[in-house]
């Protein structure tokens, strides 16, 4: 019964953090206006800021927060350690090398969407490879696989970070930082947490059994081995969506799901979704506050996951029996 009290009290949740996103910036709207805007409009100025700048970042912030949590919580079962994130097998740096190394030679929005994505590929491939080498799927070779490439692609982003102009770096730190005011490829991101989350849910048994040990699992008759190339690369799939996104967002992944946990609920048929509406709801409210603060001047949003996610993740360890 808890289960579903939450997934009603998230869902209302969810909904005021899309109107509380939609109704607030430099020109701020009340509800009634944002209804007739939306459903009837007649194209106004506020029909216009709706459709064109509001609608678009709300809907990405949503769903790179749903992205990152569901890739969270794939990650801590295929880890099988609660506290594992989405950028801990080396995607989000190699997405950060590509992109930097694209803002460095001057290319453009969609050139450097591109880079970043070969970049997490090849982190991809990096990992995996080196990882699951020989045929031997060993899960803590595939993590210090992982770690290892994290390091060296932040050495790389150091590196090209030295290298660039004065004028370039802004735009590096705020990648770097998280940035959802230029959303790239919004309907394939909904369509990756559609249909990753409908498949994960629907085989949310297998996560229940892999999350409580190999040796379990295996005597169990579970494909051990298929799960985890299978969980390794959903949450590598989530992962680069997330980035294409809003670039490098830390934080969300690693808090959405463990609260979900700490809130007493461990079966993957409601963590799976109630982490991905605590997290998209979470990124909207974060990306608002980050571009109203201080209007007109615009914060990255990864500096709000971690200011807001830090207090509310300790609150909920302090409530923890």
């Amino acid at each position: 019964m808890f289960p579903r009290i939450l997934f009603f009290l998230l869902s209302c949740v969810t909904l005021l953090s899309l109107v509380f996103g939609l109704m607030s910036g430099s020109l701020p709207l009340p509800p009634g206006e944002v209804w007739h805007a939306l459903w009837g409009g007649d194209g106004g100025t506020a029909a216009e800021v709706l459709w064109q700048l509001r609608l678009p970042r709300v809907l990405a912030a949503f769903a790179c927060g749903g992205l990152l949590s569901l890739a969270g919580v794939l990650l801590q079962a295929l880890l099988r350690n609660p506290l594992a994130d989405p950028y801990i097998l080396g995607i989000s740096g190699g997405a950060a090398v590509g992109a930097l190394a694209a803002m460095l030679l001057g290319a453009g929005l969609s050139a450097t969407q591109f880079s970043s994505l070969g970049g997490a590929l090849l982190a991809i491939v990096a990992v995996f490879g080196l990882g699951f080498r020989s045929g031997e799927r060993n899960i803590y070779r595939l993590l210090l696989t992982g770690v290892v490439v994290s390091a060296g692609c932040g050495a790389l982003v150091s590196l090209l970070l030295t290298l660039a102009q004065f004028e370039q770096v802004k735009g590096m730190l705020f990648w770097l930082m998280g940035d959802l005011s230029q959303p790239q490829g919004l309907p394939l991101a909904w369509l990756v947490l559609l249909a990753v989350g409908l498949c994960a849910t629907i085989f949310s048994g297998g996560l229940d059994v892999l999350a409580g040990g190999l040796d379990k699992a295996a005597a169990l008759g579970v494909a051990v081995a298929r799960w985890q190339m299978a969980l390794y690369f959903a949450a590598a799939l989530l992962t680069v969506a997330a980035l294409q996104l809003g670039g490098s967002i830390g934080f969300v992944g690693l808090m959405m799901p463990h609260a979900i946990r700490l809130l007493g609920v461990s079966a993957h048929r409601w963590l799976i979704p109630l982490s991905v509406l605590l997290g998209g709801s979470f990124l909207v409210c974060a990306d608002t506050l980050a571009r109203t603060l201080w209007s007109p001047l615009q914060l990255p949003v990864g500096v709000f996951t971690a200011l807001l996610g830090v207090p509310v993740l300790l609150w909920l360890l302090g409530r923890r029996r």
